[in-house]
């Protein structure tokens, strides 16, 4: 299957607020949200993905509110609160009553959300180095890839860009030009900071997050089935943090990758699609 930006790349307005995302194949509903990196979107962290996984289902891919081609919403609620909200309201207009999910850091975060708030709507998720769904059990708060993040949304030069990226890959080889290029013209284009920093803000601003119960407190009230995908040399969310969602989600299998970081679905691209398909196309429950 042969597939570019142009053909699948659509926007909708879904109440008020303008909607990007891209949609390939046929057959059961597959979501797939992406992380909250600097200069991201849906094609940015799916695009190679998009071919193996429409083969098997309806597959869309949307920029989350406030990144990509997607606008940013009030944020009344912390971020994943309010992109678990649209995600649902996007899928009404596109008349989805439930889908299967892959989340991938904040997507994964955002796909817990509605996993809480409307289980009938998430068939079957699987996380990818979760966001919201643990906490540091053994290293130091933020993480380096938090940390590198925050560098640069304070000063977005090239070298903070690259060092960013550094922390999401095992296989620093994969550092190409073409991709920090991308990046850096995607994060710097106009008003893209301040959401991001919105996005983050909200998050992390002290009065708001006191008035939020997190998500990781209420794990086991979350009983969609759940694929737990982690590189182990993750150092976003590190790998630490797989084990603590194992424990607290009821219905959880949890598939480890070595020589592996944050991005699993380029680093280990094959295996991920294997797993996550097989996984999400089950019938019924295993016990």
């Amino acid at each position: 299957m042969s597939l570019t930006f142009e053909s699948t790349q659509v926007t909708k307005d879904v109440e008020g607020l303008t909607f990007a995302y891209h949609e390939a194949g046929e057959g059961e509903p597959l979501i797939m949200l992406h992380g909250s990196g600097p200069g991201v979107s849906a094609w940015s962290n799916f695009r190679h993905n998009l071919p193996v996984f429409a083969e098997r289902f309806r597959t869309i891919m949307p920029d989350l509110p406030g990144f990509g081609g997607t606008e940013l919403p009030e944020l009344d609620e912390v971020y994943p609160k309010v992109a678990a909200r649209w995600i649902a309201r996007l899928m009404d207009s596109l008349g989805i009553e439930s889908a299967v999910f892959i989340g991938n850091s904040m997507g994964g975060a955002v796909t817990a959300e509605l996993a809480a708030l409307a289980p009938e709507r998430v068939r079957r998720m699987a996380l990818m180095g979760s966001g919201g769904m643990s906490v540091g059990i053994f290293q130091a708060e933020p993480s380096e890839g938090f940390l590198r993040l925050f560098e640069f949304l304070e000063d977005p030069t090239r070298a903070r860009m690259i060092a960013w990226i550094r922390t999401m890959v095992h296989d620093p080889g994969r550092i190409t030009d073409e991709l920090v290029d991308e990046r850096m013209r995607n994060a710097t284009a106009e008003g893209v900071l301040d959401r991001t920093r919105a996005i983050f803000g909200s998050m992390f601003d002290p009065s708001r997050r006191d008035a939020h119960t997190p998500l990781w407190t209420r794990a086991s009230t979350i009983t969609t089935p759940t694929l737990l995908l982690w590189g182990r040399d993750d150092r976003m969310l590190p790998y630490d943090q797989a084990h603590f969602v194992n424990r607290a989600l009821p219905d959880v299998e949890l598939h480890t990758f070595s020589h592996c970081g944050h991005w699993v679905q380029v680093e280990r691209k094959s295996e991920f699609e294997r797993i996550a398909t097989e996984f999400l196309t089950r019938t019924g429950q295993q016990k």
